[in-house]
């Protein structure tokens, strides 16, 4: 095993050192050129993409960094005593690729995927190498937890073969999100989105006893159209950071700050947005000619990260809602310990919420406000192995006391991080761990399978429309 281990480290620590967005730019450019598009055209798309991320990155910095202020402000105002700090996710993508389990990781991974695209598993091509993080730190937690790599890798390709297919099941949604040909490659394997099936449990039970609040939702889109920009991106962020600001006691000048920002902020998500669908039209069309040329017409579809997306306003107007409630249930939810910072954005969150929603804002607030516990204990949970682990590899923030425990509060994947939890304490034979981890497995199996089933329901719905 350590022979693979240091294989995976030769291989792919060179790229990964390079950080997100050239590793991607390269990653991007050579899959295109492998399905012979024009080297110009390809190295435009994996630039394209380099941009995109790095502008995302950028914008979602400066909206938590502003939001984080101003919710700072309002604890010191109300006196809380929430003792591990949220650090947000940067730090933690530090953490897990500080580890040589992470490559390792990633190396399985590829396999995984390579072998389920050669067995017709999948249509998804992963190529969003960086964000395995998500995926290894459940690894490592198990391994923190008691469990030993064979377990630990195991429950990696349990949830890695799931995530995979839930790209393929996703596919036909984002198309219509996007307003997207089916020759549209873009899809994600993303860790936020396995948290699909629980929200679809959620949104079925509000078909079933709400219904009815669905005729009073709307979409900024919609809005704009009947009131003009009242209900615009920007406007939403106007009247987002005019709340949090006066709930944090700010200034009227920060309060127009933070309005401002956030109202910036919106605006530029929208073009950001664009760009990741302007970066993968050369590699579209360079995988529907091989299709058609060399695998009788099967389509073949690229998982991204999430924020190709992030141009529905949805995305960030429940986010923004969100906050301030996530705040309030942070200082009331028994067993939390966990100070919203970092990850006060929730971008953990709504992204899953907009697909299985199809962005119904009042149900993507619903059940967000509903699921977001789960995310403050898992986040509480983790707390002693991050911390630790990132005092081992130099990554403890400074300007925190020396015996401060951080974690992140919309940590994606909270379910799989309970799954290591129970899983690596079952790798020591104490039988009640053991239990609880099995039956948590199979619960998780049995809802995923559940959900899987409603969207091919909802794919074949998609299909006949288009048949029409």
């Amino acid at each position: 095993m350590s022979t693979v281990i240091d294989l995976a480290n030769k291989v792919f620590q060179p790229l990964i050192n390079l950080g997100a967005a050239p590793l991607m730019t390269i990653v991007l450019t050579l899959i295109a050129l492998l399905f012979k598009v024009k080297f110009t055209k390809a190295l435009e798309g994996g630039l394209k993409l380099g941009i995109a991320l790095t502008g995302i990155g950028a914008i979602i910095n400066i909206l938590s960094t502003s939001f984080a202020d101003a919710m700072q402000s309002f604890v010191e105002r109300t006196g809380l005593s929430l003792n591990i700090t949220d650090v947000g996710w940067a730090p933690l993508a530090t953490i897990t690729w500080g580890s040589p389990y992470t490559l390792y990781f990633l190396l399985i991974m590829v396999i995984v995927n390579i072998v389920m695209l050669v067995l017709n598993r999948t249509n998804t091509l992963d190529v969003d190498i960086f964000d395995i993080w998500h995926l290894s730190i459940v690894g490592l937690f198990a391994i923190f937890c008691g469990a030993n790599l064979f377990i630990a890798t195991a429950l990696v390709i349990f949830i890695g073969v799931l995530k995979i297919i839930n790209s393929d099941l996703m596919k036909p949604t984002f198309n219509d999100l996007l307003n997207a040909p089916d020759a549209n490659p873009m899809t994600t394997t993303h860790m936020n989105y396995m948290m699909n099936p629980i929200i679809m449990v959620f949104d079925k039970i509000f078909d079933k006893v709400f219904p009815w609040l669905d005729k009073y939702d709307f979409d900024a889109a919609k809005l704009n159209s009947k009131i003009g920009f009242w209900g615009s991106k920007f406007a939403i962020g106007i009247y987002l950071g005019i709340f949090v600001g006066m709930l944090a006691g700010q200034t009227p000048t920060q309060i127009f700050a933070l309005a401002f920002t956030a109202a910036t902020c919106l605006e530029l998500f929208s073009m950001i947005g664009a760009w990741f669908i302007a970066a993968v039209e050369p590699l579209s069309q360079g995988i529907t000619d091989f299709a058609s040329n060399k695998l009788k017409g099967r389509t073949l579809n690229i998982g991204l990260d999430w924020p190709f997306i992030a141009g529905r306003a949805e995305i960030w107007a429940a986010a923004n809602v969100l906050a301030p409630i996530m705040l309030l249930e942070a200082m009331i939810l028994p067993g939390n310990k966990l100070l919203p910072l970092g990850g006060i954005i929730a971008m953990g969150v709504t992204p899953a919420l907009l697909v299985v929603t199809r962005g119904k804002l009042i149900r993507m607030i619903v059940i967000g406000a509903i699921e977001l516990p789960v995310f403050l204990w898992s986040g509480t949970l983790m707390a002693p192995f991050i911390t630790e682990t990132a005092k081992k590899v130099g990554a403890f923030p400074k300007g925190l006391n020396a015996d401060a425990l951080i974690s992140h509060t919309t940590m994606e994947g909270p379910v799989e991080k309970f799954l290591a939890y129970l899983v690596g304490n079952a790798s020591q034979g104490e039988i009640t761990f053991v239990l609880y981890a099995a039956l948590a497995l199979v619960a998780y199996l049995l809802i995923f399978v559940w959900y899987a089933r409603e969207m091919k329901k909802r794919n074949a719905i998609y299909a006949a429309e288009k048949a029409k």
